[in-house]
């Protein structure tokens, strides 16, 4: 039975720098394949490795052109009638500064995901994401292939999610430009205990890294804050995929609401506790809503705590990203996957990753 690792179970080891500054840390994603062209049409790199996920409680037009403007991108969500998708695709042009954003939106595998991705296609769009939980499989083998008769190498389509490296070289092979890399490990994600499966992503990052495909690895599920990122990119992500960390937000879709659901203006965060809403979208809620009934439920929804701007947000996670390369001596994403060294550390070594001199002895 082989031994998989999750993300609290290793440490980079910090080694020799001599990076005087932060600032000087380039955190580009270049040099994938000729198609990574359609994804970033206003710049010749992607300036930061984050990728917005694409869940209804986390990512609105606002929310994709703040992550256009910090060098990332968010996909838009495809739950909502295909008008709706083509109107929060819109929205997010006229809301940024290029009128060229940076944005994906999201497609099924069956149903109506191709008659989607040509309206899509006719209002501008050339980012498409094929969003299902479990990406190797039949249908998603057969709208890669449909997506691409239709529109040939004109669009970069993200795939996923997987876990292994099998089924990475098969979405490769089937026509993906882009796989998000992890099954089961999302906050509110209950695949895991609902099927009894999945591997820790940490694990499937490095396992779907060997592969010789020439292809964006994007890890998914379980990125809990920046350290977490540098270990993905150490392992050899490209870019990482956030949702919990991303939601909350002024910028997040919903209303904010204090302690009783009732929705409050943002101005009175000094004077009261606010919260946003937050779910899976596999969660018997997201279903209801979207489409009026529930099949399996492999999610959960919650309320988490209002966390202001989303830039300011960005800004923190791109200073610890930043910070992460700087102990490795690495001034780019691709010098820190060549440089990195992981140790295992054991359950005492978990405990003393956190701060635990908070509230004395």
């Amino acid at each position: 039975m082989k031994r998989s690792l999750c993300f609290d179970d290793v440490l980079l080891v910090p080694q020799y720098s001599d990076i005087e500054t932060r600032s000087i840390v380039d955190l580009s994603v270049t040099g994938i394949n000729e198609t990574f062209a359609q994804l970033i049409p206003s710049q010749p790199h992607l300036r930061c490795p984050i990728v917005g996920s694409p869940m209804d409680t986390v990512m609105s037009p606002a929310a994709a052109v703040v992550l256009d403007e910090y060098g990332g991108f968010g996909i838009l969500h495809r739950y909502c009638t295909i008008q709706e998708s083509v109107e929060l695709y819109l929205d997010s042009a006229i809301k940024s500064t290029s009128h060229v954003p940076n944005v994906m939106v999201a497609i099924g595998a069956t149903g109506d995901y191709l008659e989607r991705a040509e309206a899509l296609y006719s209002v501008g769009c050339r980012n498409f994401c094929i969003d299902v939980a479990h990406g190797h499989h039949s249908h998603v083998k057969d709208a890669l292939s449909a997506l691409r008769d239709k529109f040939g190498s004109d669009i970069h389509i993200m795939s996923g999610n997987v876990a292994t490296i099998e089924a990475f070289n098969d979405l490769a092979d089937w026509g993906a430009n882009s796989i998000r890399v992890g099954i089961g490990g999302g906050s509110m994600c209950s695949t895991r205990i609902r099927t009894g499966h999945g591997v820790p992503t940490f694990q499937s990052i490095v396992d779907c890294a060997q592969s010789d495909r020439n292809v964006l690895l994007i890890a998914d599920g379980g990125i809990r804050n920046s350290g977490d990122i540098v270990k993905s990119l150490a392992a050899g992500a490209d870019m990482v995929m956030l949702g919990s960390l991303l939601a909350g937000h002024t910028e997040s879709p919903g209303d904010t609401v204090d302690k009783n659901g009732h929705a409050c203006n943002e101005a009175y965060s000094s004077h009261t506790q606010l919260f946003k809403k937050f779910r899976g979208m596999a969660s018997k809620e997201a279903q209801i809503n979207w489409r009026g009934k529930v099949s399996v439920v492999e999610g959960e929804s919650t309320m988490i705590q209002f966390k202001g701007s989303l830039g300011n947000t960005l800004t923190d996670l791109i200073e610890g990203i930043k910070s992460g390369l700087s102990y490795s001596g690495a001034r780019t994403i691709q010098e820190l996957q060549t440089k990195a060294k992981f140790v295992e550390v054991t359950s005492q070594g978990v405990r003393e990753n956190s701060p635990h001199g908070v509230g004395g002895l």
